[in-house]
C-alpha cells in the first residue's frame, strides 16, 4: 500500500518537477538573452534613452504574440515546452522590472519627455508586437483569426 501511495505521489510530482525546471533554465537562458541583446544595443546607441531595454521588452512582445498563436494550433506543442519557452525563456527575456527601474529614474531626473515616451512607446509599441506576431503565425502557419 505504501508504494502504491509513492507511485501515485511520483506520478503527480514528476511533471511538476519537469515545468519547473524548464522554467527556471529557460528563466537562465532569457536573462542572458537580455543582458547581450539590450547591452549591444545599448552600447551602439550610445545615448540616455533605455533602447535596449525598449528593444528586449518589444522583439520579446513579437515572438510572444508569434509563438503564442503558433502554439494555439498549428504547431501542437507539449505543454512543458510551450511553458518553458513563453514562461521560462521569454520571461527572463522582457524586463518590465529593468523598465520600471529606468523609467522611474528618468523621471527622477526630471526628464518628463523621455520618462513619457518610454511609458508610451514601450507600451504601444509592445502590443503592436503582441498582435503583429500573432498576425504573422496566423498568415504563415494558418489558424487563429488574426485579432
Amino acid at each position: 500500500m505504501v508504494l502504491a501511495k509513492r507511485g501515485r505521489i511520483a506520478v503527480w510530482f514528476a511533471p511538476i518537477v519537469t515545468k519547473v525546471l524548464l522554467i527556471f533554465f529557460g528563466a537562465g537562458v532569457g536573462g542572458l538573452l537580455r543582458y547581450w541583446i539590450g547591452g549591444a544595443v545599448q552600447h551602439a546607441w550610445a545615448g540616455g534613452f533605455p533602447i535596449g531595454t525598449l528593444v528586449v521588452n518589444v522583439s520579446g512582445c513579437l515572438v510572444m504574440g508569434f509563438l503564442a498563436s503558433a502554439f494555439t494550433g498549428p504547431w501542437l506543442v507539449r505543454e512543458e515546452l510551450r511553458i518553458g519557452l513563453l514562461i521560462g525563456v521569454l520571461g527572463g527575456y522582457t524586463t518590465f522590472s529593468t523598465f520600471g527601474r529606468e523609467t522611474l529614474a528618468l523621471l527622477q531626473d526630471r526628464q518628463w519627455l523621455s520618462a513619457g515616451m518610454n511609458i508610451a512607446i514601450s507600451n504601444l509599441l509592445g502590443l503592436a508586437a503582441v498582435w503583429a506576431g500573432w498576425v504573422a503565425a496566423s498568415k504563415l502557419l494558418g489558424g487563429g483569426d488574426g485579432t
